[in-house]
């Protein structure tokens, strides 16, 4: 099996209907000449590795649970969360406000950025949005 290998720099994120699409920023001098020769729509398993400061492979493990905090806010702003809390829970939620503060009472936390160290919360957010991304499919 033939490998590509180049590095890049995330430069946005946003979503589709048929998923997330990201945006590289690749400097022409690193950019592989079968990469640039693929078709649109060419297939790929794709394997990143983030790279610190110090140009080595950075451990996930090392990196603060802050996704966590930034999915719950963006959900608590996502009128199609409310309408899942809604049909899945006993609340009434109808404003970013009001889910902000059922999720803080759902998930027994103080703040949503608690997400970030408590891990049992964290656990259950995450699975929370597996059902919702279903469910939202």
């Amino acid at each position: 099996m033939d490998s590509i290998q180049f590095e890049g720099i995330k430069v946005g994120l946003k979503q589709s209907k048929d998923g997330y699409v990201l945006t590289m920023a690749i400097h022409p001098d690193e950019i592989p000449d079968d990469l640039v020769r693929d078709f649109v729509g060419a297939r790929y398993m794709v394997v990143m590795v983030r790279l610190g400061d110090d140009e080595k492979p950075m451990e996930r493990n090392k990196v603060p649970n802050e996704p966590a905090v930034a999915m719950a806010g963006m959900l608590c702003r996502n009128p199609k969360f409310w309408a899942f809390v809604n049909e899945h829970t006993e609340d009434a939620v109808a404003t970013e406000g009001e889910c902000a503060e059922w999720f803080k009472y759902y998930f027994e936390l103080d703040s949503r950025a608690d997400l970030k160290t408590n891990e049992k919360a964290r656990d259950r957010f995450l699975k929370m949005k597996e059902r919702f991304d279903q469910w939202n499919k």
